[in-house]
């Protein structure tokens, strides 16, 4: 959600609590949001070291978005796994 532009974290808690089936709360995000900065693929708009302890709004730099590329291609690869072996099941039953 962070990929195309910077979000509020109450917007993505939001965001995800309207995805039928997806749990989760502020005691989620904000950790995570946190974690992100902390491991540099975040960065608040302006991208000051003491800003990032005070924005609001968050969003993907360079290194975030490379990583998300590598999480989406891995997704991609193991959620085609899991539909051919399901696939595969509802062929083998009488």
């Amino acid at each position: 959600m962070l990929r195309d532009t910077e979000r509020y974290g109450f917007e993505l808690v939001q965001a995800l609590a309207s995805v039928d089936g997806m749990v989760t709360s502020q005691g989620t995000i904000y950790p995570l949001l946190s974690r992100l900065r902390r491991q540099a693929w975040s960065a608040p708009p302006g991208g000051s070291p003491l800003r990032a302890r005070r924005a609001a709004t968050n969003q993907l730099n360079r290194r975030g978005r490379t990583a998300l590329a590598g999480f989406t291609r891995d997704w991609t690869q193991l959620r085609d796994s899991v539909d051919t072996l399901l696939g595969s099941r509802e062929k083998d039953r009488p």
